[in-house]
């Protein structure tokens, strides 16, 4: 058992439908200590590739990305999903499902932010059925930039969004790996990696 496994046994609640709350320490109060791990492991499972930039999704992502960014010595850039006046030019737009808030975006990074020569690692706090990392694919390949890789916090291997990403090629490094859970019961099962 890995130490995002243990910190979500210990701290992690399970609710109705599939909902796996972690807000004490991961997507809403942060623990810092728990992100520099985060940090650290994916930094040793993309050791020796040339990632140039992260890419992660509003807003759960960029504390993740943001501390991970520190050990690859890269910068971090983030998927909006509204329209503010500081964000003016061209830019590569995706629409992406939320598990979380049960609505669609419509997602975008600025084109001056990603470039063909960029190579990218995506990250992201929580997969599910994987809509939003379809989207931050479809956003690199307009770029024409290079998808080194997928690091995920949590990914919930009973839907489909795991699958989807690796049956498309993608290397998909998720560091906890739910196989099941029980609201009623508190369980949680974890896949062995």
């Amino acid at each position: 058992m890995n130490f995002l496994e243990e910190k979500i046994l210990s701290d992690g609640i399970v609710k109705e439908g599939n909902i796996l709350k972690v807000d004490s320490f991961l997507n809403h109060q942060i623990d810092i200590e728990l992100m520099r791990q985060i940090g650290q492991e994916f930094q040793r499972r993309f050791e020796g590739e040339r990632i140039t930039k992260i890419l992660t999704i509003e807003a759960s992502g960029i504390a993740i990305a943001s501390v991970a960014a520190m050990y690859f010595n890269v910068p971090v850039l983030f998927a909006k999903k509204t329209q503010s006046v500081n964000v003016d030019g061209d830019k590569y737009s995706a629409e992406a499902f939320s598990f979380t808030h049960k609505c669609t975006n419509k997602v975008f990074v600025s084109k001056k932010y990603l470039s063909p020569d960029d190579r990218v690692l995506i990250i992201d706090d929580f997969l599910a059925l994987g809509s939003a990392l379809i989207a931050l694919t479809d956003i690199v390949e307009q770029a024409g930039a290079t998808i080194v890789g997928i690091g995920i916090a949590v990914e919930k291997g009973f839907q489909d969004g795991g699958d989807i990403m690796r049956k498309k090629g993608y290397r998909l490094e998720s560091i906890a790996i739910v196989d099941q859970m029980d609201a009623a019961s508190g369980t949680v099962k974890f896949r062995e990696q």
